[in-house]
């Protein structure tokens, strides 16, 4: 990923944290909120307690373009233990040993392939799904058994790339998961173990990579704390359009922004490439290359959807 120049001190951008196992998605949010002094801030896709790795916090006026990263790839390092089940498909349920023996390694590997590609996947009982207005794990939490649907989700790919069975009983697979948005690896580890008959659970989960922004690039959560109690945090932050590629760039007059931070549409004759970004949309940046608008084109015109600069800038 291409690091844009740092951002002005007016701290819109992204900053690309490397979540440490304990705190929760909300929990960096709230940190990064009070030590950063930004009212507005919010993450792109929530990690578990548990888990680690890639999570990307929006700030300022960055945050408004969170929803067009929801439905990035997302990519795991998932450690699976077989020879249990568990009732939140993770570490952190109550085990029930397997009767069944556990697999070996050869047989854990030819089960992997019916897990990939576009399956049907039930969401774990203990998740944020909601039913009928109340959420999954508060419905299991006390008793009631939610029913859940099936989801449609993409495993692009699924590898094993290491074995332990130095314990018999319980021996772990570690996989690499590249997945769509809103696949449960809890459940991928939960539907090996039932194909293999023996029962498996999530031991531990790293997110290596979400969109564009990889663990490569990520910084350690003490590391952000320091540079934001310093307010140096521009040294940072990523330009609030980075990982947007998918969307057209086009650079507009002054005149032209003025007119669409007003909420009205443009001329625009551009050519067909204008309209092949995700839903439609394209990147509107100003004269220095700066995110100013998200906007449709259509009918030689340009319609804004998300205004970034303020009328008369």
């Amino acid at each position: 990923m291409t690091r844009r120049e740092p951002v002005d001190p007016g701290l819109d951008g992204v900053l690309v944290l490397d979540k440490p196992i304990g705190p929760t998605s909300h929990d960096i949010v709230a940190l990064v909120r009070r030590l950063s002094g930004v009212r507005r801030v919010g993450h792109g896709g929530t990690l578990d307690p548990f888990a680690a790795g890639v999570l990307p916090v929006f700030l300022g006026r960055a945050t408004r373009i969170v929803e067009y990263h929801m439905a990035d790839e997302k990519a795991y390092r998932a450690l699976v233990v077989f020879g249990a089940r568990s009732t939140t498909d993770d570490l952190d349920g109550e085990l029930t040993p397997s009767e069944a023996l556990p697999p070996e390694r050869e047989t854990v590997g030819a089960a992997l392939g019916s897990l990939r590609g576009w399956i049907e996947q039930v969401p774990p009982d203990h998740s944020a799904v909601r039913i009928a207005g109340r959420r999954a794990y508060e419905m299991a939490r006390h008793g009631e058994k939610p029913e859940l649907k099936p989801r449609r989700v993409e495993i692009r790919s699924l590898d094993l790339v290491a074995w332990d069975g130095a314990d018999p009983s319980r021996p772990t697979a570690t996989l690499e998961v590249r997945c769509s948005a809103g696949t449960y690896v809890r459940a991928i580890a939960r539907d090996l173990g039932e194909r293999l008959g023996s029962g498996a659970y999530l031991a531990a989960l790293t997110r290596t990579a979400s969109g564009p922004f990889r663990i490569e690039d990520a910084h350690s959560l003490d590391t952000a704390r320091r540079v934001l109690a310093e307010d140096r945090a521009g040294e940072l932050l990523l330009a609030p359009d980075v990982g947007l590629e998918a969307y057209p760039r086009l650079e507009l007059s002054a005149e032209d922004l003025a007119t669409l931070a007003k909420g009205q549409a443009v001329r625009h004759r551009g050519t067909s490439e204008l309209s092949s970004g995700p839903s439609g949309l394209l990147r509107v940046v100003d004269g220095e290359g700066r995110l100013a608008a998200m906007a449709r084109h259509d009918g030689g015109r340009l319609h804004p959807e998300k205004v970034f600069v303020a009328p008369g800038r």
